[in-house]
């Protein structure tokens, strides 16, 4: 009788705590109390650590670990929250290990783990080394498993799911297949499947449905709007957006994410104003794409503005807001700033590490990119190293004159990490090489690419040529800009520059008086800088 009053008055604080800093208070309590592993009470810390704002997934990971692991409810829990993570495959990892002991699943594990595996799609898009046909083949077990249960003509939840998984995979004929064997559709649902054909361009097909559909509500537009987004149709998303007859947080965020996509920061941030009028709260989504505005705007102010904000409310920067303010205080050149986000960071993915490699390189804190890039590499369990990864380790090999570590970290790319460079890799590489004074090392890189050069590629080596006078290369240069047809008045008065440097007066008159024949404006200098 005791022990039950202990455990119902531990259960009533536990429902009142606010902040991991309590959660660990009611940590020591129930330990001492010698109550830890009882799934009522564990339950409850988790789920706040888990799924609450001013929580902490990772400190819930570590409670989730010290348990026996082997209750529904808490395995559920953690599946939901990684579903909604930067690390949603873990949500898989846990609904393996629930198979592994026979821990029954039931119809909240298979729709939190088939969303998992559609975010898991999503955040790895861009990731090579990322399974996708392996959580495509995850999907459609998990398909097999609730059809063998009963479940998938009994749960809209589940069916939406799978329908949204199989989009996410671009799996159009299963998509179709669950859709038209569900016996009572959603409107959820012919929005999912609308979308499904918006995301294979199949748009004759997405009107044809939007047409027969029963009801629409305030999603069938965000899917227009989506559609014109995607398209980069900013004034058709935009004509939209203004004739709908309701708006929730997910019509601004997408008509925000389509200025960003276009790169008109300026209206994006005044859409963000606009929504502020409009007393919409903005959601991490609406606060990630403004930090990203901010990034590329260089408007420091507005994104640390935001972040005071965030730290007033107590709100716990975590995933993919954590990210945005890593990458926009490093844009910006706070790296103090970046490097203090950065650390508080529990669970960092891929895009973050990368964020910050790559504002230290480009702001000539180059040791301690390579440095960073190194931890980033003893971590390997929880994350790898990208395409994006290795731009970073170039560009600090580059400003820091590592030609042999440069050349060694393009090698490791391909032979340990798989990775194929493309042109920015090369490009980082010819950079790397023309700094330096190896510029027929950097120009046969260039002939020997497995694709054809841009000109970005010959401007640098062109410009390396006047630095160390090599006028014959520096003809070649401009030869293959010519093929090219993207000779600027730059090109011009650059090799012009390089012959008179040499003292060739001749060549000199000669690129003037070409210059001149093909009409050739020298546009005048300038420069931006922002006002208010």
């Amino acid at each position: 009788m005791l022990m039950r009053g202990t455990i119902a008055c531990i259960s009533s604080k536990i429902q009142q705590v606010s902040s991991i800093k309590q959660v660990e208070q009611a940590q020591a309590v129930i330990t001492k109390a010698g109550l830890y592993n009882i799934p009522s009470i564990i339950s409850k810390l988790i789920t706040f650590a888990s799924l609450s704002p001013s929580g902490s997934l990772m400190h819930a990971q570590a409670i989730f670990q010290e348990t026996t692991m082997d209750n529904p409810f808490i395995c559920n829990t953690m599946i939901r929250a990684y579903s909604k993570s930067v690390l949603p495959i873990k949500a898989v990892y846990v609904y393996n290990h629930m198979h592994t002991i026979n821990i029954d699943s039931d119809n909240y594990t298979f729709n939190f783990v088939l969303k998992a595996c559609a975010r898991a799609l999503w955040c790895m898009q861009e990731d090579v080394n990322f399974d996708g046909f392996g959580i495509a083949c995850k999907g459609s077990e998990i398909h097999c498993t609730v059809l063998k249960m009963g479940l998938l003509h009994v749960d809209q939840y589940i069916q939406n799911s799978l329908l949204h998984l199989y989009r996410q995979c671009g799996l159009l004929g299963p998509a179709r297949r669950v859709f038209d064997e569900m016996t009572e559709r959603t409107v959820s649902s012919w929005n999912i499947m609308v979308s499904a054909y918006d995301l294979v361009n199949d748009f004759g097909s997405a009107d044809n449905l939007i047409s027969l559909m029963p009801i629409k509500n305030v999603a069938s537009f965000n899917t227009l709007i989506a559609r014109y987004v995607r398209l980069g149709d900013i004034k058709a998303a935009k004509r939209v957006f203004r004739e709908m007859p309701e708006r929730d947080s997910v019509s601004w965020n997408s008509i925000i994410a389509g200025y960003v996509k276009v790169k008109d920061y300026n209206g994006a941030l005044e859409i963000f104003h606009e929504m502020q009028t409009a007393n919409v709260e903005a959601t991490e989504v609406t606060i990630t794409s403004i930090l990203g505005t901010c990034a590329e705007m260089g408007a420091l102010h507005i994104g640390r503005k935001i972040h005071e904000s965030l730290k007033e409310r107590e709100y716990t920067i975590e995933g993919y807001l954590g990210c945005a303010l890593v990458d926009m205080y490093a844009k910006c050149g706070n790296l103090s700033c970046a490097w203090d986000v950065f650390n508080e960071l529990k669970m960092k993915h891929v895009s973050c590490w990368n964020a910050m490699i790559v504002g230290l390189a480009v702001h000539g804190y180059c040791e301690e990119a390579l440095e960073l890039f190194a931890a980033m590499e003893m971590r390997h369990e929880e994350v790898e190293p990208n395409r994006v990864t290795f731009i970073g380790v170039l560009i600090a090999c580059s400003h820091k004159g590592l030609v042999e570590e440069g050349r060694e970290y393009f090698s490791r790319m391909i032979k340990e990490y798989k990775l194929m460079p493309d042109i920015k890799h090369y490009g980082c590489m010819v950079d790397l090489l023309s700094r330096w004074g190896l510029l027929i090392e950097a120009y046969h890189m260039i002939k020997t690419m497995p694709f054809d050069a841009n000109s970005v590629l010959w401007r640098t080596l062109i410009g390396a040529c006047k630095v160390h006078g090599n006028v014959e290369l520096a003809e070649e240069c401009f030869q293959q800009l010519a093929k090219l047809d993207a000779l600027r008045d730059g090109d011009y008065v650059l090799l012009s520059n390089i012959y008179a440097e040499a003292e060739r007066w001749d060549n000199v008159e000669q690129v003037r008086n070409q210059m001149i024949g093909n009409k050739v404006p020298k546009k005048l200098g300038s420069s931006h800088i922002e006002m208010k």
